[in-house]
């Protein structure tokens, strides 16, 4: 569990450079929503091509994809009926609870996991992948599609509104990682290397962006309903599915339920904040989920590795 811990801290450290950043002014005005918008538009398109790229297309059909697959499936409509039916948010804030409520941070969190507690790098490819191939083109082919529908009507307006899903940076490296790897094709080296200069930027600049957006918020706006609610979606719902199905579902072994409940208890990732800030829909909402999780992690994780057989 040292490291589990160890992962925090790294985060943590980060996360505290940002808010410095964010009291001091150090950046002037605005920075964070520069820095989001680079993570969203240059450094998360990097790494994308490059994870997906050197990936075996046969991930995509282990088991494991379908256990994450189920933990995310409930997960996400739980929260769609809540908030649209008891919450009444709006379709991209609901978009934005969603993806706070299944989408896990399988990178800078899950990777100190998957090598310290499961001793296997590529226990978290498989929700990394899910996440990168359907849940995120899929929902930000929803908060493209209905930001185009507050401008004016027109033929112009509504093919803008047919094209913007096609352009968002994040789909276009998907597909053009999934290509890469679907025919075993290699980047050469000089577009290979600066795009992983350029992949380096993306969890720092999602974590500094964060911490910013920590200065001078509202100490008791984590109390909302729709925070809390997708917290407890994220870090005990989630969870307990995925050990469900794996367990009584798909007859996983103890090391693979371990692994995949493991998976499903790592905290919200900062991706769903940096995509809140880029379209300006549920930013509290993600941070505040966000940091609950990120909180809530450690006492999980912990509770999962007693519990759970194979941990």
């Amino acid at each position: 569990m040292s490291g589990v811990l160890t992962g925090f801290v790294v985060v943590a450290s980060v996360v505290a450079v940002g808010y410095l950043l964010g009291r001091t002014g150090a950046l002037g005005p605005g920075a964070q929503a520069v820095i989001s918008r680079l993570v969203f538009f240059v450094g998360t398109p990097a790494l994308l091509v490059r994870t997906l790229a050197g990936t075996d297309p046969r991930e995509l059909l282990s088991e494991q994809v379908v256990l994450t697959g189920a933990g995310v499936t409930v997960c996400a409509v739980l929260w769609w009926v809540l908030a649209r039916r008891r919450l009444h948010l709006g379709v991209r804030e609901t978009v934005i609870g969603a993806l706070s409520s299944c989408y896990v941070n399988a990178v800078n969190i899950g990777l100190p996991v998957a090598a310290y507690v499961l001793g296997d790098l590529t226990a978290v490819l498989p929700a990394l992948l899910l996440q990168m191939v359907v849940l995120s083109p899929v929902a930000l082919a929803v908060l493209d599609v209905t930001g185009e529908r507050a401008r004016p009507p027109g033929r112009a307006a509504r093919a803008r509104r047919l094209v913007a899903p096609l352009l968002n940076p994040v789909l276009l490296a998907g597909a053009a990682g999934l290509a890469l790897s679907a025919t075993g094709a290699s980047l050469p080296t000089a577009l290979d290397r600066p795009l992983e200069l350029l992949g380096g930027l993306a969890v720092p600049g999602a974590l500094l962006a964060f911490g910013m957006s920590l200065h001078g918020r509202v100490s008791s706006s984590w109390r909302r309903t729709d925070v809390l609610l997708a917290t407890t979606l994220k870090a005990v719902v989630q969870p307990a599915v995925t050990y469900a199905a794996a367990r009584w579902g798909l007859g996983v072994g103890p090391a693979g339920t371990y692994a995949a409940t493991v998976v499903a208890a790592l905290p919200t990732a900062q991706n769903v904040f940096t995509f809140a800030v880029r379209y300006g829909a549920g930013v509290e909402l993600a941070r505040d989920t966000v940091l609950l999780t990120t909180v809530l992690c450690v006492p999980v994780l912990l509770l999962v590795s007693v519990a759970v057989p194979g941990g």
